[in-house]
């Protein structure tokens, strides 16, 4: 019989322990941030740089942003407005990266639609309020399949299981077992 009070019990929790540990580091679970595109914006006495994780952008292509002051966020704050092709803005405080904490920035966005993109910033600080906007970045068409048809083939598992247990179901509708 197996006791966790033997020396094969003891190793075992302690291996099993130590697989749970290393598994839970938060280095291995996400990777670090790569900026593989960058873009100067000047929001009035502050220098930003702009960087993107994937180069060109796609709608609906998940990325990385990151906002980086030219000396720190540090005693700073701000804003980021992000404008679509079709006018529509959305507003967000700048907060810090959370993979990369030294600089503000945004983890794992999509923007929904292809077309020129413009990043509005303000940002306050010890020299003042600036606003800067980006250039007019370009979004290109979503990579793969149309949405409609990714999520089409995607369901056909579900409906093969539903497919399944209806197939099961009328096939032991009828059966009582015995006794009863």
């Amino acid at each position: 019989m197996f006791s966790p009070f033997s020396r094969r019990g003891v190793a075992a929790v302690l291996a099993a322990t130590g697989l749970v540990l290393v598994s839970a580091t938060p280095a291995l679970a996400y990777p670090p941030v790569e900026t593989v595109h960058t873009e100067r914006v000047q929001a009035g006495p502050y220098g930003i740089t702009v960087g993107f994780s994937v180069w060109p952008l796609r709608a609906m292509q998940s990325l990385d942003f990151t906002f980086t002051p030219d000396d720190g966020i540090t005693g700073k704050r701000g804003t980021v407005t992000m404008t679509g092709p079709d006018g529509h803005a959305h507003r967000t405080r700048m907060a810090r990266h959370p993979r990369k904490r030294e600089v503000w920035g945004m983890d794992t966005v999509a923007l929904p639609a292809e077309g020129g993109w413009k990043f509005t910033f303000a940002v306050e600080g010890p020299a003042g309020r600036g606003e800067g906007v980006t250039k007019d970045i370009q979004v290109l068409p979503q990579p793969g399949p149309p949405m409609a048809l990714s999520w089409s083939i995607g369901t056909i598992p579900l409906w093969a299981l539903i497919a399944l247990l209806a197939v099961a179901w009328r096939r032991t509708r009828g059966i009582v077992p015995e006794g009863v």
